[in-house]
């Protein structure tokens, strides 16, 4: 991690991972992946993945966001940040984030958790 860096203007500016991407780092990525293969998570999908879906709604309970309209704002407001955050997809949609929550059903196989 790098330290405090100031800029011409004597603003401090950081210049590193963010702490969300350092959290996603604790996460078994592997055995996520593995699983959406497992059970098709994916199939039939563009351009919003599991792991969109998965990364949008762990911002959502950490920043305590209520709405799929608040999420969509916060999101919206850094997009240039998605990449940085762990996005693959460069925003991300309020229909394509309710209908990704509606078809993909977390309960539907007999060996996965329930929500």
């Amino acid at each position: 991690m790098r330290a405090w860096l100031t800029s011409s203007q004597d603003t401090p500016m950081y210049e590193g991972r963010t702490i969300f991407s350092q959290l996603l780092d604790h996460l078994p990525r592997h055995t996520f992946r593995r699983l959406v293969k497992r059970y098709r998570g994916d199939y039939r999908v563009r351009t919003f993945a599991c792991w969109d879906q998965f990364l949008a709604m762990v911002f959502a309970q950490l920043t305590y966001r209520e709405s799929l309209r608040d999420i969509e704002a916060c999101l919206g407001a850094i997009p240039e940040r998605l990449y940085h955050l762990g996005f693959r997809c460069r925003a991300v949609a309020r229909a394509t984030l309710a209908d990704a929550n509606e078809t993909r059903d977390c309960g539907s196989t007999p060996t996965s958790p329930r929500c």
